[in-house]
């Protein structure tokens, strides 16, 4: 019996012994085939998921390329910027991580609810900046809270800076933050610290300015600090841009004008180089860098002589008089007239049972081209833009520049308007032989920019078509533009250009022209130009003839504006010049003086001939640099004098 048992007890061990062997190499067998199906089979998944949680790539912002003017002077560069950055990807609570962080760092509304927003159109691998210019305690702050800070870290940036703030504001334009819009286009953009090109020249040359991003491998812990650095590549900063201005020549320009709302606009008008363009009043550029407050926006918004907007490209205003060579040019082209011919000017004409007044009250007597240039005979050029009509003088203002599309390198640009009869029908009115009287003297529907006006004066000055730029060089390529010979001649004949040059000589210099407070009093140098004042209101006729009209009288706004233009040297044209004050009344009080000073100030800098001694004293150092350092004073008074004999190196205030 006890062997029974025995044996029945033996039975039920080995059954119970098999089934645990069974067991085991069942579970042992599992986990072989596990660990041979993750090492064959899915190895590499779990291999690069390791790598990620040792390495992290980091996108960079490249540096935006700096934009100097003619003479390498930075005029909008990048300066340090410490931030303070996170990465989505490496916290599993960013609402936590960022809770702790500002519990230490403080974020304004304004910061958090940015960071909400990137947060919420931004990929996790794309680095969300917490915080910029960072100090060091903020900083130390940030390194001693490591461990309990995951995915944020300490990050050099630039930001950009305009070291002359609102003298080139107009010019170089600002950076601000990209939009959604703009990162849906190219996602680097998203990258912290990013900006992109909103107005002038950071704006037009945005694809050279901006470079190539470029990324950088770390080694991090469990935690997010970082170890060691594995790899990096710097991308591609962007190109330097060196543009027409001159900076030194800008600040005069600026000076002289004072606290007028006015522009001035300065060309070399031999290739079109545009070396100073004012807009007065302007703005600092560097506050939309991070944001310009309502407050600042409203201010800038509701000033009446309007600092955000360019005059010089953007402001279009009756060219008044200074129209009045391009009308004498269109009607000699289109042989309406000859410049012998001669208008009796009684101090006004008659049309339709309107009468037109001359700006002299008792008139100029008999006058041909010439004089009336000379005297900016009202009735002369109501004349002769009867017989001419507007399709003509359409044509021949187009030819000089005036109301076209120039190719400057600015975005918003205006065109303006000649207007002919047939614009007037496609607006729904008649066109009437008042319409033709007015626009003969620039009133009317006629608006010209600035800028178109200096183009105007170059092209008459030197018979060519020049364009205006202010873009020399990109990345060291001078542009095919700086050449004179590069722009084609004008439509026109020498003699008819030159009957023009002589009426605007005699403006200036001659006894009687209405512009004497023009003489640059230079020996050996004189100027030619036109006066113009642009009425902004209708002054009736009752009003005029009452002898008791004063436009000074008028409140600001409704003052006409004052415009000059001109061009000088006369015999050898180098520069030519616009300005425009608004409401400044009279021409001939008022702007000529200011282009006066502002040709002078030109002439003595002479921003031209200085780039073109400079590259030619580089030059020859390379080439023989002992020869060069030796000439170099034996030759001085020589080198600097223009072509007319005048000394450069006398400074203007």
């Amino acid at each position: 019996m006890e062997s029974a048992q025995f044996a029945k007890g033996q039975s039920v061990f080995t059954r119970r012994a098999l089934l645990l062997i069974g067991v085991q190499t069942t579970a042992f067998g599992a986990l072989g085939y596990r660990l041979y199906n993750l090492q064959m089979y899915e190895g590499e998944k779990y291999k690069k998921m390791a790598q990620k949680n040792q390495v992290s790539t980091r996108y960079l912002t490249p540096p935006r390329g700096r934009i100097v003017d003619r003479s390498s002077i930075e005029i909008a560069t990048n300066k340090v910027n410490w931030r303070a950055l996170i990465m989505p990807e490496e916290t599993s609570d960013f609402e936590g991580t960022l809770k702790r962080f500002s519990d230490l760092i403080y974020l304004d509304d304004r910061n958090l609810e940015r960071i909400a927003k990137e947060m919420k159109h931004k990929r996790r691998y794309v680095p969300v900046m917490l915080k910029s210019f960072l100090t060091w305690d903020e900083m130390a702050k940030i390194q001693l809270n490591a461990p309990t800070l995951p995915g944020v870290m300490i990050d050099v940036g630039t930001t950009r800076d305009y070291p002359f703030g609102p003298l080139l504001a107009h010019v170089v334009g600002y950076v601000a933050p990209p939009s959604e819009k703009d990162v849906a286009k190219d996602a680097s953009l998203a990258l912290p610290g990013m900006r992109i090109g909103r107005a002038g020249i950071e704006e037009t040359q945005e694809p050279f300015l901006r470079g190539k991003a470029g990324s950088v491998e770390m080694e991090v812990n469990s935690v997010g600090r970082i170890l060691a650095e594995l790899n990096r590549n710097e991308g591609v900063p962007g190109d330097e841009i060196e543009l027409t201005i001159d900076t030194r020549l800008q600040q005069s320009v600026k000076n002289l004008l004072g606290e007028e709302a006015a522009s001035a606009v300065v060309m070399d008008c031999r290739n079109g180089e545009v070396v100073a363009m004012v807009s007065n009043p302007s703005f600092d550029p560097s506050l939309f860098d991070s944001g310009v407050s309502r407050a600042q926006w409203q201010e800038w918004s509701t000033d009446p002589r309007t600092p955000l907007i360019n005059k010089a490209v953007t402001g279009v205003y009756p060219p008044g008089s200074t129209f009045k060579p391009a009308v004498a040019l269109s009607a000699l082209q289109a042989g309406s007239i000859n410049p012998h011919d001669r208008v009796l000017c009684r101090g006004y004409i008659d049309v339709g049972g309107t009468r037109f007044h001359c700006w002299a009250k008792h008139g100029h007597g008999s006058v041909d081209l010439k004089a009336a240039l000379k005297f900016s005979c009202d009735v002369y050029f109501y004349e002769i833009a009867r017989k001419t009509g507007m399709e003509n003088i359409k044509k021949g203002s187009e030819a000089l520049g005036l109301a076209t599309r120039l190719p400057i390198e600015l975005p918003h640009s205006q065109v303006g308007l000649i207007p002919t009869p047939e614009w007037r029908k496609r607006h729904g009115h008649h066109w009437n032989g008042g319409d033709t009287i007015v626009s003969g003297i620039g009133q009317g529907f006629v608006h010209v920019t600035p800028l178109q006006l200096a183009t105007y004066a170059a092209r008459i000055a030197t018979g060519r078509a020049v364009d205006p730029h202010l873009v020399r060089a990109v990345d060291g390529n001078v542009s095919d533009k700086e050449k004179p010979d590069y722009w084609p001649e004008l439509p026109f004949p020498v003699q008819d250009l030159d009957v023009i040059r002589q009426g605007m000589y005699a403006v200036v210099n001659e006894a009687r022209g209405t512009a004497p407070k023009a003489r640059l009093n230079l020996p050996g140098i004189q100027m030619a130009g036109k006066t113009g004042s642009a009425q902004v209101r209708r002054v009736s006729r009752a009003l005029r003839e009452s002898g008791h009209f004063n436009s000074q009288n008028l409140p600001w706004e409704y003052r006409p504006h004052a415009l000059f233009i001109c061009y000088a040297p006369y015999d050898a044209p180098r520069y030519a010049l616009s300005v425009v004050i608004e409401h400044g009344n009279a021409a001939a009080q008022v702007a000529a003086p200011m282009a006066r000073d502002i040709m002078r100030e030109t002439l003595l800098k002479d921003p031209a001939s200085i780039k073109k001694q400079s590259e030619n004293q580089f030059r020859k150092s390379k080439e023989t640099p002992h020869a060069a350092q030796a000439g170099s004073s034996a030759h001085s008074d020589e080198n600097n004098q223009d072509e007319k004999g005048y000394n450069k190196k006398e400074k203007a205030p």
